[in-house]
């Protein structure tokens, strides 16, 4: 087996009891490569060395920036050692990613990280996601530092993981911290693939892992600025109007200044705005959020997105509830169509019994969506071979069918049977 012991690995002392800490890269803190001859270089050595695991991570500036750009790219392979690639510099690493195409890329939580990479025209064949690999194994913690705690007796410091990696030049702690999430990936992967053999969940984690190379773009989201915080307060539509401009205007003003939505203008603040519905720049600015000396400077860009809300027809005022594809949000189904509530539930504890046994997260097993979509409109043939069919209909994988299909189909069956029994029995029977 692979040795995972923290006093096995290099630049490390064992000590009596606990984790190790690892604070220092192998190799030490690699400088940023910024200049395309650096570049040049590096895939270079990629390309003529041997066909190995690569460990892959970026680093976004999530809270600071608009929009999920990569500001930091880190790769670790055997053979080369360490590489922090500087985006901001060299903004076109596509060549960089053919040089590792036939390499098995290494990644935690890699849906996260893909979407910002393939931006700077690196796209992945295979991948090993770890935080996936993690949940197949039913580990109860899954994030990177838990989970090389736990298989490693390694602590990785993450202090810096919220960071502004926009921020130039990087401070050199922020740089060790990313070199050092690379670090161990390898190793990590190579521990959890012997557990995903020895359980027997080989063939599944490969599934998954095609699923998210296979993956499109996601679709933009259909009125987003329904999701700002606080809205279950906003209950009329002249108030969601004042939302949805608001929003719309805010979104416009971080795109252009490069600023993440929420440091433009806070969700409370937009919210508060749509539920007094001042009037004047002057309302708006006593209102409590509102009343600071940076938002109360800008009131000019803001107030008239609310005068706009203030000036729509009733026949152009956003639905108070929001357009849903597929079926309507579960807690609604009791009122809606009790049949559907039981049918979701029984098959619900179904599946949830099955995971259980399986030592998998519910959500690994079955998505709740593809999971909804069947029991709001099931087939009226609700048998193993038709459940299974709008199962890869909606999205599961072959492995989540071959285990699912059957009992979700005996769930269905089993209210059924429930239903006709209860219509055909004489008034006044239990």
């Amino acid at each position: 087996m692979t040795e995972t012991k923290a006093e096995q690995h290099e630049g490390v002392e064992p000590v009596a009891d606990g984790p190790v800490p690892l604070t220092e890269p192998r190799d030490g803190v690699p400088t940023p490569l910024t200049h395309p001859d650096e570049l040049a270089r590096a895939v270079q050595q990629l390309r003529e060395g041997p066909r190995l695991p690569i460990a892959v991570d970026a680093e976004r500036a999530s809270g600071y920036r608009y929009g999920q750009d990569a500001y930091l790219v880190q790769l670790r392979r055997e053979d080369v050692g360490t590489l922090l690639i500087d985006p901001v510099h060299l903004p076109d690493l596509s060549e960089l990613g053919a040089a590792i195409a036939d390499d098995e890329w290494v990644l935690h939580a890699a849906s996260q990280d893909l979407p910002c990479l393939a931006g700077l025209g690196m796209r992945p064949t295979r991948v090993f996601d770890t935080e996936l690999a993690s949940r197949l194994l039913g580990y109860a913690k899954v994030g990177l530092g838990a989970i090389v705690e736990e298989v490693l007796g390694l602590t990785l410091e993450k202090g810096h993981s919220a960071a502004d990696w926009s921020t130039r030049p990087l401070p050199e702690p922020w740089l060790r911290y990313a070199a050092l999430d690379v670090e161990v990936l390898v190793e990590l992967r190579d521990y959890l693939a012997e557990q995903l053999d020895r359980e027997g969940k080989r063939a599944w984690a490969e599934e998954e892992f095609a699923a998210i190379v296979a993956a499109p773009a996601a679709r933009p989201r259909v009125d987003p600025w329904r999701r700002t915080s606080g809205m279950h307060r906003v209950r009329r539509r002249r108030q969601l109007a004042v939302v949805q401009r608001l929003w719309e205007q805010r979104d416009l003003v971080a795109r252009r200044r490069d600023i993440s939505p929420g440091r433009v203008l806070p969700d409370q603040a937009i919210v508060e705005a749509a539920l007094a519905a001042p009037t004047t720049e002057a309302e708006l600015v006593k209102l409590p959020i509102w009343g600071g000396r940076s938002l109360s400077r800008q009131a000019a860009t803001w107030f008239p997105a609310v005068a706009a809300a203030a000036a729509l027809p009733e026949s152009d005022l956003p639905d108070l509830k929001a357009r849903h594809e597929g079926p309507p949000p579960a807690r609604s189904w009791n009122e809606r169509d009790p049949a559907a509530a039981a049918r979701l539930s029984t098959a619900r504890a179904a599946v949830s019994e099955l995971a259980q046994e399986l030592n998998l997260p519910v959500e690994n097993l079955l998505s709740p969506d593809a999971l909804r979509r069947l029991v709001w409109d099931p087939p009226p043939d609700s048998n193993v071979e038709t459940v299974a069919k709008v199962l890869r209909g909606h999205g599961a994988r072959d492995w989540q069918v071959a285990l699912t299909a059957p009992v979700v189909s005996a769930a269905l069956a089993e209210v059924a049977a429930k239903v006709a029994a209860a219509t055909q029995s004489p008034p006044g029977d239990a």
